[in-house]
């Protein structure tokens, strides 16, 4: 027997775990990127200066899986349980998790444990890896040959390089 959904209201769009991880992943690394290449490029390099923009990748990361999750929330336009606005926000987790690599980077250069100048190649490149391997492993979980799953992880990385650099120009 089908389930009757009242006139005007969808059921909510939940994404599975799998999706939600890659989803915020690539989004995640994107994001850290684009924000060090604008923080560098109209920033200072030094260690102090580091630091503030490790916690400015962080909250802007808060921010953005904040908007993205309350985003999902109105978008679904159906009635919710008290808690589901919660439960949005707290499913923007790996877009979080996905810029804590770029952070530490960011705060190791201001705890001067490698030199502040030239930290966002290193955080260009790990960004890069990040967007090869989810490109790889999505691949792999769609049943794709290993060479073709190379060859789809590097076109994954290739576009999240082109889409950085768009944003570095833009801005």
């Amino acid at each position: 027997m089908a389930e009757s959904i009242a006139v005007g209201t969808a059921p909510p769009r939940r994404l599975d775990t799998r999706e939600a991880v890659m989803f915020g992943g690539v989004y995640g690394a994107v994001l850290a990127s684009s924000l060090v290449a604008a923080l560098t490029r109209y920033g200072h390099t030094s260690a102090e200066v580091r630091g503030y923009d490790a916690a400015w990748v962080l909250v802007t990361a808060l921010a953005s899986a904040l908007a993205h999750g309350y985003a999902h929330y109105i978008a679904e336009r159906a009635p919710h349980r008290r808690w589901d606005v919660l439960r949005s926000l707290w499913e923007e987790w790996p877009l979080v998790v996905a810029v804590l690599p770029t952070v530490f980077l960011l705060a190791g250069a201001w705890w001067r444990w490698w030199p502040a100048k030239g930290v966002e190649y290193a955080a260009f490149v790990l960004n890069i890896l990040i967007l090869f391997g989810l490109g790889l492993l999505t691949a792999r979980w769609s049943r794709h040959s290993w060479p073709t799953a190379v060859l789809m992880g590097a076109g994954d990385a290739m576009l999240g390089l082109i889409v950085v650099v768009a944003n570095a120009l833009i801005k």
